[in-house]
């Protein structure tokens, strides 16, 4: 398993991203996860669409809870045409109750925990924790990444005001 020598913290401590960070400008890698029906979220379902996909460690956590209820906000604001996606590791079983109790309805969430595809395939994965570290990706139509945040330390939230002027650029 290869390792990014970009390097992310949990309070200060460093930890190690399994796979290859994807950069601005490359072809958004292909991945397999599952939705909360269990049926296969591909890159394939994003062909065509501008698309903001948002990894975070667990749903569960404050962090994570603040940044897809903010993300659901920003959605709302956007075309409707654009895709948004959280990814974790946890169960599909658990983002859909999560999902219902938080009222987040323009967030997709996917599950990584099978095989930690999208992980892997863009360089988040945390060894240590075999968690999915805090990153935002803005994918085009094409299926170019055209923003990337990998956040530094995992408890801090991500720059929305960017990530949201990113799609913007692409959109509007």
């Amino acid at each position: 398993m290869s390792a990014t020598t970009e390097r992310v913290t949990f309070k200060g401590s460093p930890l190690t991203l399994a796979g290859t960070l994807v950069s601005v400008g490359d072809t958004a890698p292909g991945f397999s996860a599952l939705a909360n029906d269990l049926s296969p979220v591909t890159l394939a379902a994003l062909a065509g669409k501008v698309a903001v996909v948002f990894s975070v460690p667990s749903l569960d956590t404050a962090v994570c809870d603040v940044e897809t209820r903010r993300f659901n906000q920003e959605a709302v604001k956007l075309s409707p045409a654009v895709e948004v996606w959280c990814i974790s590791m946890d169960l599909p079983f658990a983002q859909a109750r999560w999902c219902g109790a938080s009222g987040v309805e323009r967030v997709r969430t996917a599950s990584d925990h099978r095989d930690a595809s999208f992980g892997l395939a863009y360089g988040v994965l945390v060894k240590e924790l075999r968690l999915l570290a805090r990153a935002v990706f803005v994918i085009d139509k094409a299926g170019k990444v055209a923003y990337k945040q990998l956040v530094p330390e995992i408890t801090a939230e991500p720059d929305y005001a960017a990530a949201v002027q990113a799609v913007t650029k692409l959109v509007y």
